[in-house]
């Protein structure tokens, strides 16, 4: 009887500690995933050629919504339907589109993350979108405050209703944030590239 009651406690310890270590190696790996997707978010930039558009993709047509993802043809980190309606709209101004295109890359970026927990979501909002909305700025004076702040809720909404233009997109955005912003200090960069460099 003592001899039974051993091995079913050997037994139990036994799974108890492959148990642990398994935890443990999930753990590390989630750890070091998190700390590479969080580097990569923080080197994701935008590119002159981005701005100028050198390599604008194809329209995508009706596959652009059928996925929370879309279609990024050109592998740029902008979904194509949104980086081309802005190039529709912002045709000869370099200067407009700098920061909508950064914008839109952060949202993207944000509505794609491969792994979603505190740390990754609030990586993109503290150096990514503080950084996009930064950069924003430069495309109204703040003499003015109440225009100032009209023009940022005209250049925000414009790609943000693009970018979030279907239900599962929403969803999506909304649930990202849930549980997932942790606290963080907003950046004091601005644009990708410098905003008086560009020739309009």
């Amino acid at each position: 009887m003592f001899k039974k009651i051993a091995k079913w406690v050997g037994v139990i310890l036994l799974l108890g500690f492959a148990a642990l270590l398994l935890g443990r190696m999930t753990y590390r790996q989630v750890e070091g995933n998190t700390a590479e997707q969080v580097a990569k978010i923080h080197a994701t930039k935008l590119t002159l050629d981005d701005v100028l558009g050198k390599n604008l993709p194809p329209d995508p047509g009706p596959n652009a919504d059928k996925t929370v993802g879309g279609i990024d043809a050109n592998k740029n980190g902008i979904r194509d339907d949104v980086e081309l309606a802005i190039f529709k709209e912002y045709p000869n101004s370099a200067k407009t589109r700098l920061p909508l295109l950064q914008y839109s890359l952060v949202l993207q970026t944000q509505m794609t993350l491969p792994l979603i927990n505190k740390e990754t979501v609030t990586a993109s909002v503290e150096d990514n979108e503080s950084r996009a909305q930064v950069c924003m700025w430069n495309l109204s004076s703040r003499s003015k405050i109440e225009k100032f702040l009209a023009d940022m809720e005209k250049y925000q909404s414009f790609v943000k209703e693009r970018q979030l233009n279907t239900e599962a997109r929403q969803t999506h955005y909304k649930k990202l944030f849930e549980g997932n912003l942790g606290s963080y200090s907003a950046s004091n960069e601005g644009c990708d590239i410098e905003f008086s460099s560009l020739p309009n």
